[in-house]
């Protein structure tokens, strides 16, 4: 919390800020302002939601902080920078950026919210230092409901290879000493992604569909279709690292694609050795890199469904309800200060002790709960439950004549 203290213009909210992240670090079993104001001793939750809407403070300056704080604790010369996004179920169409859209969450087309991350990889260990909320054209469209959700005038639609291009650019020209880029098939299949990123000549691995068109010296030919021509011997067995059940195995191969701009472009191939299922990645290097080194790149990409998980389940990174554009920043970027927390305080209880063989590692799981126990517990008192009791039902009794008031003028 020293490292963010400054972007807080008074006292009050950097308090309020310190509260609500110890929350989140918290193992309530849900994380919103009126679970985090009667975890922090306060009387209402006014004061946390007047911090996340209302309060002065910079989130963005906050998220450079926090992008800074990482790549000091995390670094390593095999750092990678990987994009993706996730979404958050919401109801209702109030949300901002909210919308039927299809999300990874629940693998299907559903109102939700989506927003792009940006996680910092290493083999020390990984967490988010970038967000940019995806706001649909539907959106954008509507002058009235931008404004209603507080979006600013100046914010227009971007797809997500934009957003995840935006926050490249960014993290890059901070200093991030990242060489190499991963993502899935959304950012891979996009050229203008791709035509940033080689300017910049940073490397990339990005996923690309099956029908994906590659251009050879021979011609012209879908990805599976290229695949096929590859003889045996362009097949090797490489590992791209450990994971939760020992090193993960696969057949790889690469293709070179044709181009007569400077650098190195391939079309690599990982083929399961059990099932046989296929996944292509288009690479990009301003030098030529052997096999293994795009191979542990591609490995790298699933670092960010786990900073996902973790930043989820461990802070809170999707409870927020919130509905305004300040408030869903400010939120997510303090949740990402918390799992930042986890993610250094692991890898630096890992790098200072080895764990006995009989033990695993000491895992953000361990450290959250740990901490929660050992140095953050709270203890509060029965009339200080019961007053939040009370309050919870006269809200909720207000609310519910609210809405039968609602239903009857309707009616009429």
């Amino acid at each position: 919390m020293g490292r963010v203290a400054g972007r807080f213009a008074r006292v009050e909210p950097r308090r309020r800020a310190r509260a609500l992240v110890l929350g989140l670090l918290s193992e309530l079993p849900r994380k919103n302002c009126w679970t985090l104001a009667e975890h922090a001793g306060d009387a209402t939750p006014d004061g946390m939601q007047h911090l996340l809407s209302r309060a002065r403070w910079d989130a963005d300056a906050v998220r450079d902080d926090i992008r800074g704080f990482v790549v000091e604790q995390l670094h390593h010369n095999d750092a990678v920078l990987v994009v993706d996004e996730t979404g958050d179920l919401k109801k209702g169409t109030a949300t901002v950026g909210v919308q039927r859209q299809y999300t990874g969450t629940a693998g299907r087309i559903e109102n939700s919210q989506v927003a792009v991350y940006l996680a910092y990889s290493t083999p020390r260990g990984h967490a988010a230092i970038d967000r940019e909320l995806y706001v649909p054209r539907s959106w954008t469209q509507d002058t009235a409901r931008c404004r209603a959700a507080g979006i600013p005038d100046t914010v227009g639609f971007a797809t997500k290879p934009a957003l995840a291009a935006r926050m490249i650019n960014r993290a890059l020209d901070a200093g991030v000493p990242a060489s190499w880029i991963a993502g899935d098939e959304v950012y891979g299949g996009n050229p203008h992604l791709r035509t940033t990123l080689e300017g910049r000549q940073v490397g990339y691995v990005l996923a690309v569909a099956c029908d994906h068109q590659i251009t050879t010296r021979a011609g012209k030919f879908r990805a599976d279709v290229l695949v096929k021509k590859l003889p045996k011997r362009a097949w090797q067995k490489l590992s791209t690292g450990a994971g939760a059940k020992g090193h993960r195995f696969y057949d790889w191969a690469l293709a070179d694609i044709a181009d007569d701009r400077p650098g190195h472009r391939h079309l690599l191939v990982r083929r399961n050795q059990r099932t046989g299922e296929l996944a292509f990645y288009r690479c990009y290097s301003a030098a030529r890199v052997p096999l293994s080194t795009l191979v542990k790149v591609a490995g790298r990409r699933w670092t960010v469904e786990e900073t996902f998980q973790s930043g989820k389940g461990l802070a809170g990174l999707d409870e927020h309800q919130v509905r305004r554009w300040t408030s869903w920043h400010r939120w997510v970027t303090l949740a990402m200060l918390a799992h930042a927390f986890l993610a250094a305080a692991t890898a630096d209880e890992r790098a200072q002790e080895q764990a006995p063989d009989d033990l695993i590692p000491l895992t953000c799981n361990e450290i959250q709960h740990l901490f929660t126990t050992l140095v953050a517990q709270t203890v509060h008192t029965v009339i200080h439950r019961l007053r939040w009791s009370e309050w919870r039902r006269r809200h909720q009794a207000r609310a519910r004549a609210c809405h039968y008031q609602r239903r009857t003028a309707q009616q009429r």
